[in-house]
């Protein structure tokens, strides 16, 4: 949806969409109005609506113009704060029940259907009288099952429409209106009645078969269908709700020189707060008192923690990694970066285009094709005298024939294979509208810390000066970062642990801010940090030692002096280390003929050095958070489809505005559900199997609708013929459902690539 400058956007929640053709029918009637341009995501459930400046629309008319259309239309409730932990546990219980109605309503149908099936497809279940059980079991599910589709029907009949819903309702209401026909006024009714199996074609008049199987079966289908859909959609604003619970929920405010609790909510412009070692910052603001390092990898994707002092800026939600900070709020609510990261993901969200189901898609054709053909079916032997019992028994087997049996097995029995077997391989697939992606994305773009990358701080390299040993310089430094809070700190103190075994105390510790730490170690003298702080002691880095640290910072390490008793004796160098499997699962997706991109907030230096022990060509760095999604914006505007793999909350956006989202299982709830497959796993092999599986599904899913159809396209002129047997139908329909469920369950044979060598 393009606009311009004087555009009036309008966002609309839209209720009672049942299937995509919903969406295209209300995005017609609203592009129908002067000045207006609209895009309905069904996804979603929203449109997005520009006006133009000076059409005289107002959004009351928007709201009118979708409500005669047959759906609702109402302006969404501005976001709250972050809810506190008492009321996000009071709230998610509603949240839950939302698919309650839904759930209860299969699982009466399922309870009451399976018997019906199984009696008239299974000739020694047929005791006497058992067609009047039959009718007692299946009665309830045409009429409460199946009620969302009737009424949708209705809808659609009122406003000159049909969609499948339509095709749904008229096809179980013919099955279990001829039923109730044969029953009461035909032969069906009678003591001892059975349904034979005669694979024979040949004319009836039907008044001694029943459809009640195909009622009942059909409802039961595709109220499945629509269940795990509808799980999938709810869960399409739990990134916003991510992103919003990721902030502080309380805050230490400064009033009149004592600090009192009170909720971030409260906080004002101007209002000065405190923020300790391991804390969250609440909001956007100025540093004013105190100098600590902050992690913010989980907003910028920077691995190593920035140091902040007076006057520097500081981000909401980050994360205080060293000593006590006072902080000047300069911006809260809906103005803060994380809440603007939070509008970031909803429009990437709202602006991918709905993914058309390839069954919405063809019964746009297909249900007004079957009704005509039902009527003409209808007309045609009543033309020729046949008589009425023949002539609508002939247009009924139309109906029936049509009824989309096996179509409403097609897309949720692979779904559910293909996401059972994917989470038995640490791959979460979260609905249909994701697999189209997979089948046409050539890019893949990576995101550095925690997806290529530990995102954990950690020696990476020794150097001595000569003479020293290695276990020295770890104990002795180690010894002093084992009492810093700092992440970097803390990557040497584990490493020297793990060297050396336990440290010793030290004594007369100090913290410099900005520079590094000092103390006394087992009598010895010890300084460790920047090189500054070496110098301010006059103690300078011999050759070989600058030379290494020259060396590390090139290439985007952290270099840590470390000197004691009067002379520099060791650079540490420190980095956010490269997982060990990184590079195959580059090949591997090479391999899927995808092209990687590394795309992260660090420095060119880190990013290239990363980008070329991976293998990976094309490197894009120093990039903002909202600049993600630029960046993924672009590569699709050049042409490409683009596949997004993050795991931080500054990739929640890109995630979601990328063609196809794979968010890291260990990475934050904001990336999780933002993202359109989750790999439980921290290994990013996983992603090319994710990819592969995704692609496999796909290909079962078109199969089964092929199929689906292709029964009742076949059987479709027999019926119209009047040669159709209702056993055949019978046996047909059951064949077409065995055959889909049958395709769906060779998704259990799929088989994970991780850990074997990469395959062309």
């Amino acid at each position: 949806m393009t606009t311009t400058a004087t555009d009036h956007r309008v966002e609309l929640e839209i209720g009672g969409m049942t299937c995509a053709s919903c969406a295209a029918r209300i995005e017609k009637k609203l592009n129908r109005m002067d000045g207006v341009t609209a895009t309905v995501n069904y996804a979603s459930e929203k449109a997005q609506v520009a006006v133009a400046e000076g059409s005289g629309v107002a959004t009351a008319d928007l709201i009118a113009t979708v409500e005669r259309t047959g759906y609702t239309a109402a302006v969404p409730e501005p976001p709250a704060a972050a809810p506190s932990p008492d009321e996000d546990s009071a709230a998610r219980p509603a949240d839950e029940d939302a698919l309650a109605p839904l759930r209860r309503r299969l699982l009466v149908s399922l309870a009451l259907s399976v018997p019906v099936v199984l009696m008239a497809m299974v000739p020694p279940l047929q005791f006497t009288n058992w067609q009047w059980l039959s009718l007692t079991l299946a009665a309830p599910v045409v009429a409460y099952g199946a009620w969302p589709f009737h009424r949708a029907a209705w809808t659609n009949l009122r406003h000159g429409a049909a969609t499948m819903d339509t095709l749904i309702s008229m096809g179980t209401l013919a099955a279990f209106g001829w039923s109730l026909w044969a029953l009461f006024f035909g032969t069906a009714g009678m003591p001892g009645m059975t349904h034979p199996f005669e694979l024979t074609i040949a004319r009836t008049d039907g008044s001694g078969s029943i459809y009640l199987e195909a009622a009942a079966g059909v409802t039961t289908f595709i109220l499945a269908g629509r269940y795990f859909e509808a799980r999938s959609k709810r869960r399409a604003g739990a990134a916003l709700r991510a992103l919003l619970e990721l902030g502080a929920k309380d805050v230490a405010l400064l009033r009149d020189g004592r600090e009192v609790r009170i909720p971030t909510s409260e906080l004002r412009v101007g209002d000065r707060f405190v923020v300790r070692p391991g804390e969250k910052i609440a909001t956007d603001g100025k540093v004013v008192e105190g100098a600590s390092a902050v992690d913010a990898s989980m907003l910028t994707g920077e691995s190593v923690p920035v140091e902040v002092a007076p006057g520097d800026g500081v981000t909401g939600a980050t994360v205080n990694a060293g000593g006590r900070l006072v902080v000047e709020a300069t911006r809260i609510g809906a103005d803060t970066q994380l809440a603007r990261m939070a509008r970031l993901v909803e429009d990437a969200q709202n602006g991918k285009a709905a993914a058309q189901r390839l069954a919405d898609r063809i019964s746009a054709v297909f249900v007004p094709i079957v009704i005509a053909l039902a009527l003409g079916t209808l007309g045609y032997w009543l033309a020729t005298g046949a008589g009425a019992v023949t002539a609508f028994t002939a247009a009924v087997a139309v109906l029936i024939i049509a009824c989309p049996c096996a179509l409403g097995l097609a897309t949720p029995t692979a779904l559910m294979v293909g996401t059972g077997r994917g989470a038995q391989l640490g791959i979460v697939l979260k609905g249909p509208e994701v697999l189209e992606s997979t089948r046409k994305v050539d890019t893949i773009v990576l995101d550095k810390t925690g997806t290529v990358t530990t995102g954990v701080m950690t020696l990476t390299g020794v150097h001595l000066a000569e003479g020293v040993s290695r276990d020295e310089a770890l104990r002795l430094a180690g010894a002093l970062e084992h009492s810093s809070e700092h992440p970097i700190a803390r990557a040497i103190a584990t490493a020297a642990e793990d060297a050396t075994g336990a440290l010793p105390a030290p004594e007369d510790f100090a913290n410099v801010p900005g520079l590094g730490v000092q103390g006394i170690v087992e009598g010895h003298s010890v300084l460790v940090g920047r090189e500054r702080l070496l110098t301010d002691w006059s103690l300078e880095l011999p050759p070989v030692l600058a030379a290494a640290k020259a060396e590390a910072e090139a290439a985007g390490r952290t270099a840590v002096a470390v000197g004691w008793d009067g002379a520099a004796r060791a650079v540490l160098v420190v980095s956010d280390a490269i997982k060990p499997t990184s590079a195959e699962a580059v090949r591997r997706l090479r391999a899927l003929g995808l092209t990687p991109v590394l795309l992260t907030g660090d420095n060119r230096a880190v990013a290239a050095s990363v980008a070329e022990e991976v293998g990976i060509d094309e490197v894009i760095a120093e990039v903002l958070p909202e600049d993600k999604v630029a960046v993924i914006a672009r590569l699709q505007d050049e042409g490409r489809s683009v596949a997004m793999v993050g795991d931080g909350v500054n990739d929640a956006a890109a995630l979601a505005r990328a063609d196809l989202g794979l968010a890291m299982g260990t990475g934050t709830d904001a990336a999780i559900e933002a993202g359109d497959l989750t790999l439980v796993r921290g290994d990013l092999r996983a992603a090319a199997d994710a990819i592969r599986l995704a692609r496999a599904t796909l290909g079962t899913i078109r199969t089964n609708l092929f199929w689906a159809f292709g029964y009742n396209v076949a059987a479709l002129p027999l019926a119209a013929a009047g040669l159709l047997n209702p056993m055949i139908a019978g046996a047909a329909m059951a064949f077409s459902s065995v055959f889909v469920v049958g395709n769906s369950l060779r998704l259990r044979r799929f088989t994970a690539l991780t850990g074997e060598p990469a395959r062309d």
